[in-house]
């Protein structure tokens, strides 16, 4: 199923029934007098997070929905009957936005949570409703009221334990590919990851974790350049980030400032007040544990590998976990860290 994280339509609530205007006309009643029924209500649009859904795709198909009606009322004060509520299941991690006003709506975090998104119009009151000591036989009844109408953005939100960043071609998918369930394409270009790709992780007896593999991010990602700010909203949900950095020789740039790059593009993307704090944080359920790694090492020599790894910590002040997903060296330290973190 292709994957697809970003939608727009349209909603529309149901519009109210409208009153009606009825006389009781019985043999033996001969004043009779006015029993007109109320219309019913319009229908809601409830967005409801479905744990069977993992993309938006059904919404570029789609754009516009309806919610029913409110049918009118009839004679013998009886009232219309309720419109039905439109029902739209959207993937769990779904945020929804107003379009027209920027306002997030609703962050639909867990499964089978909802939210009215349109409320329906209220149903027209009958003319029985106006009847006074003054006025016994009023002919007028009001109209349903319109429900509302909502122009919709949404994102998908992969909810994920871990995500994985870096440049492209760092080993982010021969790394998920090894550690976990899934089955990246994996190739010497870059850009082999078109498409976030979720994996679930089981280290020894600890609980197992899903680890999201991001697209690669370049330098003026979170300005729109290349593919990163696409994707990097799936970091948001992640409770650590492993950033890959890889020490393959081909590289033109050291892996410093490879690091210091794809950092940088980072926390300038979620420098906005309407996105999740990731790599800091004053409150801890706002802090996203950052977990260095440098890839590749089996493509050096021993000796050419302590002096590039020394150097990158004096650069960056981090200290880096070396692995070679390839040969499997250093996995075990890296699932043992992700393990601790996670279970904080």
């Amino acid at each position: 199923m292709k994957f697809i994280d970003e939608a727009e339509i349209d909603v529309f609530a149901g519009h109210g029934g409208p009153g009606s205007v009825s006389f009781r006309r019985e043999k033996f009643a001969p004043r009779g007098g006015p029993d007109g029924g109320n219309g019913g209500a319009g229908g809601d649009v409830v967005f409801v997070a479905d744990n069977n859904l993992s993309t938006l795709l059904d919404f570029r198909y789609k754009k516009e929905w309806h919610a029913q009606k409110g049918a009118g009322g009839m004679s013998g004060c009886k009232d219309g009957r309720a419109g039905e509520s439109l029902s739209v299941p959207v993937p769990v991690g779904t945020v929804i936005y107003d379009r027209k006003t920027g306002d997030r709506i609703a962050d639909l975090k867990e499964i089978g949570q909802e939210v009215v998104v349109a409320k329906g119009g209220r149903g027209g009151k009958g003319n029985s409703f106006f009847k006074t000591s003054t006025n016994q036989a009023p002919r007028f009844a009001q109209e349903g009221e319109p429900g509302e109408e909502k122009q919709i953005k949404m994102e998908l939100k992969l909810l994920a334990d871990v995500g994985l960043i870096g440049f492209p071609n760092a080993g982010k998918s021969t790394f998920l590919s090894v550690v976990s369930n899934a089955t990246p394409k994996v190739a010497d270009y870059p850009f082999t990851t078109l498409k976030p790709i979720l994996g679930v992780v089981r280290y020894k007896e600890h609980n197992p974790f899903v680890i999201a593999d991001l697209p690669g991010l370049i330098e003026g990602a979170h300005e729109g350049k290349g593919m990163g700010d696409q994707f990097l909203r799936h970091a948001e949900r992640t409770k650590a980030l492993l950033h890959l950095v890889s020490l393959s020789p081909d590289e033109l740039e050291a892996p410093a400032e490879r690091y210091k790059k794809i950092k940088k593009e980072v926390a300038s993307y979620f420098s906005s007040d309407q996105k999740e704090p990731v790599l800091s944080g004053e409150n801890k359920q706002d802090y996203r544990k950052e977990i260095v790694l440098l890839t590749k090492s089996d493509l050096l020599l021993e000796e050419e590998l302590e002096e590039i790894v020394a150097e990158f910590k004096q650069e960056t002040g981090t200290d880096p976990l070396v692995i070679s997903s390839v040969v499997q060296k250093g996995l075990d330290v890296v699932l043992a860290a992700l393990t601790q973190e996670l279970s904080v």
